[in-house]
Order: C-alpha cells, then structure tokens, then sequence
C-alpha cells in the first residue's frame, strides 16, 4: 500500500519506521506537532504517512490520548498449511507446549467427525501454540488412535504434520474449515495470557489424506488482537465475455 505515498510522505513513512523500531510495544509517539517541526514537514504529510502505519497496524490511534506502537497481526494464509511451517515462514520461531494428552474412546460427536465407528480409540490432545515465546493459539486436535498407533505426548512438540508424514506416511491433501468469532472461555483466556473480554477467533475443521480419510478433527482458538486471517477467492465460472469469445 505504501507505494501508492508521494515522495515525502514515503520519506516520513521510512523515518517513522525507524523511530518504531526503537521504540517498545505500546509506547506512544511523539505528538505530530514535534514530528512535523522535528522533519520539516507538513503535519498534513505527516499524518498521511501515520494513517498507512495504523492501516498496517504498526500503530494504533487512541482518541484522546495519542497514537501508540502495537504488534502488528500474523496474517494467516487459509489453506493446508501447519502452524508452525505458517509461522516460521513469517521469519518467527514456533513452540508448543502440551496442556492435555488423553486416550479415549470416540463419542458419537467425535466418531461422526473422524468418520469412525463409535467406540474406536481416539487421541485427543491440546496444544497451546507458540510464536517467538509468544502464546497465539489454543489448539485441540482428534486423531484416530489406528491411524498413530504409539503416538505419546513427547512426540509432539514440533509440526504435527511433519510427524505425520514422516512417521506414520499421511500426507495431508484437503481440508475443510469454518471460522467464526468467539469469546474465550476462562481456561482458553488463561492460557493465552488475554482476559475473557478479549475477542478471538475460532476456527474448527477436518482434514484429508491421500487416501481420502479424515484423519483428523481441529478445534482452534486464535488470540484476535495477534491474527488475522487471508484466503484467495476465484470464480468458479467463466465471464460472459470470456464465453462469448469461446474461450
């Protein structure tokens, strides 16, 4: 978006990144007034370069009292792609920690989502999710405990998917998935480091492998002031123009 700033405003906008990168989280900038005097700059200018940052969320306005360095979002790509591939593309270092790790038998929820006899051994697990030491996710997962015979909870302090494929020979190849906001219940809020008035997001879903089994169900919850979520859209459909020229 920034290559759309004039020459100044760019010029301001790579000042204001460098005066960012001295500062901690959430300390406040100083006011526009002194930024202008102290740039030679127009505070019209200035403001343009700020509102690109904010827009970015790199800062954060807060009416009343001024504006403030914030954590930027994880963005994340919705697509078959772990959490940790996801977030060390992003240049952090993922972690996990296990909060819960128990064999069970499938209830009739868990059996009609894993499309397994009720009754058949289950492995569910929760994971609290990681970036650069940071908590970003509360992660419960389901397995079909024939599909991972001996998994133990050592066994999963990396990608699950890794594991998956180089262990047991899955290979995750579709998925489906639903994300709706939520409210985070007290034990979600506390290990997130969040209150329960924070906002996150919850994103529940199965995935396939190569041979077309579901081999797993996911239940996550995302802190909503650290993601945010991207996906690609294409039309299923030829235009009318490119019909009309038979393509």
């Amino acid at each position: 978006m920034h290559g759309s700033l004039p020459g100044k405003a760019a010029e301001i906008r790579a000042l204001l990144l460098s005066l960012i990168d001295t500062l901690p989280e959430g300390a406040a900038l100083p006011p526009e007034r002194e930024l202008a005097a102290r740039w030679n700059v127009a505070r019209m200018t200035l403001r343009r370069a700020v509102d690109e940052l904010v827009i970015e969320e790199l800062l954060v306005r807060r009416h009343g009292s001024g504006t403030y360095t914030t954590r930027p979002k994880v963005a994340r790509w919705l697509g078959m792609i772990g959490f940790s591939e996801d977030i060390r593309r992003r240049g952090m270092r993922p972690g996990s920690t296990m909060l819960e790790f128990r064999h069970q038998k499938a209830e009739r929820a868990a059996a009609r989502r894993l499309r397994i006899p009720v009754g058949d051994p289950i492995i569910a697990f929760t994971r609290l999710r990681l970036a650069d030491n940071h908590p970003m996710v509360v992660e419960r997962t389901t397995l079909p405990a024939a599909y991972v015979p001996g998994l133990q909870a050592e066994d999963l302090n990396g990608s699950l998917y890794d594991l998956l494929t180089s262990r047991y020979d899955i290979d995750v190849v579709s998925g489906t998935s639903r994300l709706e906001p939520v409210m985070p219940d007290a034990k979600t809020a506390g290990w997130l480091d969040i209150a329960t008035t924070q906002p996150c997001l919850a994103l529940h879903g199965i995935s396939f492998d190569s041979r077309d089994r579901v081999f797993e169900y996911t239940s996550a919850v995302y802190r909503g002031d650290r993601y945010a979520f991207t996906t690609e859209l294409r039309t299923t459909t030829p235009s009318p123009r490119a019909n009309a020229k038979g393509l």
